[in-house]
């Protein structure tokens, strides 16, 4: 009797630890569950921006559209020379290149393109990847029958450049890829601000991918963003906003996340760079998220390469160093 009294006295004690535990659990998943929620009203209320019938930096440009592969893509078209396409980045759109369009235009023909999930292009049920972006380029090249063109891209949009004169396009000449985006598995961006860590690493975790990229808010767009330039202020207060509001078209998380998700498909993809046979051009800033190890893999893949380094220089190079990246693609136009 005694020991059966001597453990009933004590057992409330020994259980004590245990039901604290269950309750941090039990408010853990209530937390979760209405973020979760939460989440889903957010979207709901998110309202998605007009489609421009202009170019706010550029209202004597015309905005174009095409179907390509069934998927309608804006795009635009100025100047007179040389056949020069630009490229843009992973979650931006053609207006990265408002500084240097119109002084490109007195020496090329420019074209410049939204990808599919990008800008005010249509947002198809897709998988984002290396594959799937390179087919979108290539048709749009074929839609618009362009010939003797010189890919200039930043971002993935200097890796796309780079596969589609690996695969021996003829329709391409001529390469400047801008700090491509083909090395860490695609992961590169987690190096751009603590709060670029977080959407890379929690885009890998079903759920939970999903619902931080519902609960997304302009700091966070402007941290990522401002983690890719040297100086904040070489990008425009209107382009910021305006790149955060496309954000609120629909589908257009789910296929950013889709191509966060299929992020390593552009490192694999750089195995086709040996087969270049076209002068490429390989500029990197100096404040680029890649390593000295990455840039140099790059460079000795590709046969006919020249690299250049700008200094004071970050990811978005067309917004911190728009007169110098000029420069060098009339240089590369030029060059023998």
């Amino acid at each position: 009797m005694r020991i059966i009294g001597y453990i009933g006295a004590y057992t409330p004690f020994a259980a004590k630890p245990m039901n604290t535990a269950w309750l941090v659990v039990l408010v853990l998943i209530c937390v979760g569950v209405g973020l979760w929620l939460l989440s889903f009203i957010l979207e709901a209320l998110r309202r998605a921006p007009e489609t421009p019938k202009q170019l706010s930096w550029a209202s004597d440009i015309a905005i174009d559209y095409l179907t390509v592969n069934g998927h309608r893509l804006r795009y635009i078209r100025t100047g007179r020379g040389p056949t020069v396409v630009l490229l843009h980045t992973l979650r931006t759109q053609l207006d990265l290149f408002e500084k240097i369009v119109l002084d490109l235009a007195r020496d090329f023909t420019v074209y410049a393109v939204d990808y599919p999930g990008h800008g005010y292009s249509d947002i198809p049920k897709a998988r984002y990847d290396a594959d799937f972006f390179v087919g979108a380029v290539e048709g749009f090249l074929d839609a618009l029958d362009l010939r003797a063109v010189m890919l200039c891209g930043v971002s993935i949009g200097g890796a796309i450049s780079l596969i589609i004169a690996g695969r021996g396009n003829a329709r391409v000449t001529r390469v400047i890829a801008i700090n491509p985006y083909d090395y860490a598995k695609g992961r590169g961006m987690a190096r751009s601000s603590p709060l670029g860590w977080m959407i890379v690493a929690t885009a890998q975790i079903p759920f939970i991918g999903e619902t931080v990229m519902r609960l997304r808010n302009f700091i966070i767009m402007k941290a990522v963003l401002y983690g890719g330039v040297a100086d904040p202020a070489s990008i425009p207060p209107s382009l910021l906003r305006e790149m955060y509001d496309v954000g609120n078209r629909r589908g257009h998380y789910r296929a950013f996340i889709s191509l966060l998700r299929n992020s390593a498909s552009w490192e694999t993809a750089t195995a086709i760079y040996r087969n270049i046979r076209v002068p490429v051009l390989l500029i990197w800033g100096d404040l680029d998220w890649a390593r000295a190890g990455e840039r140099e893999h790059d460079r000795s893949l590709i046969p006919s390469v020249e690299m250049v380094t700008v200094s004071n220089g970050g990811h978005f190079l067309p917004l911190d160093q728009p007169r110098k990246l000029q420069e060098l693609v009339v240089r590369a136009a030029t060059a023998h």
